[in-house]
């Protein structure tokens, strides 16, 4: 803040408090010429209705003084005036660092305890997997949904079916370091026969709805346009994050316009990192609780 704004608002706010002490004075005092107090003005309204000279009540008097005194006293102990900090030293900012250390202690205490265990052990541990399903709530439900189901472009984490692998370690890189996928578009690739072709193809991969000739050069331009990520089986490949298209799984929808859309016009998406957000304890909880939702816990 600049200082003369600091001094604007210092100015502002002062000499509002100097006009409600003018105002108390004004009101309070016996102007020349006016009736004593208790006695009837002048004044008249509907006949018979006549105003007294009474001051306000003395009670009203002293409580307005009071706000005046407690409000002086405020801005000197706390931020009021522009810059100036008060004597407390008071802030929104410390306050709010103070109570989230309180909670991040907490956090720690709590998740501590799992600390040093493989993400294996964790997962087959219900204490650990209830803590895990507390930190999946907080920070992965959003996308993945509560019972990590996922959405139409967010993986389902519960049916093994992984785009950058279903290890523990795997899982866990994922949370921690996140993951950004990019399927590139391919319109000006493709004339339209060529597109219709791919689409029937990834559509239905192991018997595309495509007479013998038409599959043959659907399957040749897959080779030239979508191999090299997908591989020419179209079974994916983990190191890329590009997906298995033989399986009936699929992330951005699996309809023939969707898949459509895909082709043509790419996807992107990202899993942010989480490493700098949660403490190695609940990084490895979560990635526990992950890999015990996909079921894989149980082939240990």
């Amino acid at each position: 803040m600049s200082p003369m704004l600091t001094g604007f608002i210092a100015l502002a706010v002062l000499l509002n408090i100097v006009a409600c002490l003018w105002l108390i004075w004004w009101t309070s005092r016996r102007r020349p010429g006016e009736e004593a107090e208790g006695a009837e003005k002048s004044h008249v309204w509907d006949g018979d209705l006549r105003e007294l000279n009474n001051p306000m009540p003395r009670w009203w008097l002293n409580l307005f003084i009071l706000s005046i005194v407690f409000a002086l006293a405020y801005l000197v102990l706390y931020p009021g005036l522009g810059a100036y900090q008060g004597t407390f030293g008071w802030s929104q900012a410390s306050q709010h660092d103070a109570r989230l250390a309180v909670v991040n202690d907490r956090r720690r205490a709590h998740y501590g305890q799992f600390a040093g265990r493989e993400i294996v052990d964790l997962a087959q541990d219900l204490k650990a997997a209830q803590a895990g399903a507390r930190l999946f709530a907080d920070h992965c439900a959003g996308c993945h949904g509560p019972t990590a189901r996922g959405a139409v472009g967010f993986p389902d984490l519960s049916d093994q079916d992984w785009l950058y692998g279903g290890d523990p370690e795997q899982i866990y890189s994922s949370i921690a370091n996140g993951r950004r996928g990019v399927m590139p578009p391919f319109m000006a690739a493709l004339d339209e026969a060529s597109a219709r072709d791919l689409v029937a193809l990834v559509a239905n991969w192991q018997q595309p709805a495509l007479p013998a000739d038409r599959a043959d050069r659907a399957r040749a331009k897959f080779g030239t346009v979508c191999a090299a990520c997908h591989g020419a089986q179209g079974r994916g490949n983990p190191q890329l994050g590009a997906p298995d298209l033989t399986d009936d799984i699929w992330l951005h929808g699996g309809t023939p316009e969707q898949i459509r859309q895909t082709i043509l016009f790419g996807r992107g998406g990202q899993m942010p990192a989480h490493a700098q957000l949660l403490e190695e304890s609940e990084l490895r909880l979560l990635a526990a609780y992950v890999y015990r939702v996909a079921g894989a816990s149980s082939a240990h």
